[in-house]
C-alpha cells in the first residue's frame, strides 16, 4: 500500500486537472471512502455512481475472467456524449473519475 502522503499528492493532483469533474475512492462493499465533486448536488450523483460502477466494474470482471480465467479487470474507461468514467479496481477500494469531455476530444 502506497504511503499517505503519496495517496494526497495524487489525488491532489487528480482533483488540479482542469477536466475533472470528480472522483470516488469506494471501498468493495460499495462504501463511499473518499469523494470530490466539483458540480452542485454531488452528494446523490454519487451514490448513484458508487452503486452502478460497482455493478458494471462486476460486470466486467466476470467477462474478462469468463474469456481468460488466468486474466484480470485492471482497467476500465466508458465514454458518454458529455463525460468520461475512468474505473480502476484495486484490490482493497474502486477509484472512479469522472472527467469532461473537451472541444478536442478528450
Amino acid at each position: 500500500m502506497l504511503p499517505q502522503a503519496d495517496i494526497e499528492s495524487t489525488l491532489e493532483r487528480i482533483k488540479k486537472h482542469q477536466d475533472v469533474l470528480g472522483y470516488l475512492i469506494l471501498s468493495h462493499d460499495n462504501r463511499i471512502i473518499r469523494e470530490f465533486s466539483a458540480l452542485p448536488d454531488s452528494e446523490n450523483q454519487h451514490s448513484v455512481y458508487a452503486k452502478e460502477i460497482t455493478e458494471l466494474t462486476a460486470k466486467a470482471r466476470s467477462v474478462v475472467r469468463d474469456l481468460n480465467p488466468q486474466n484480470d479487470l485492471t482497467f476500465l474507461r466508458m465514454r458518454t456524449k458529455t463525460s468520461e468514467v475512468l474505473i480502476a479496481p484495486e484490490k482493497e477500494y474502486v477509484l472512479i473519475v469522472i472527467q469532461a469531455i473537451t472541444k478536442d476530444g478528450v
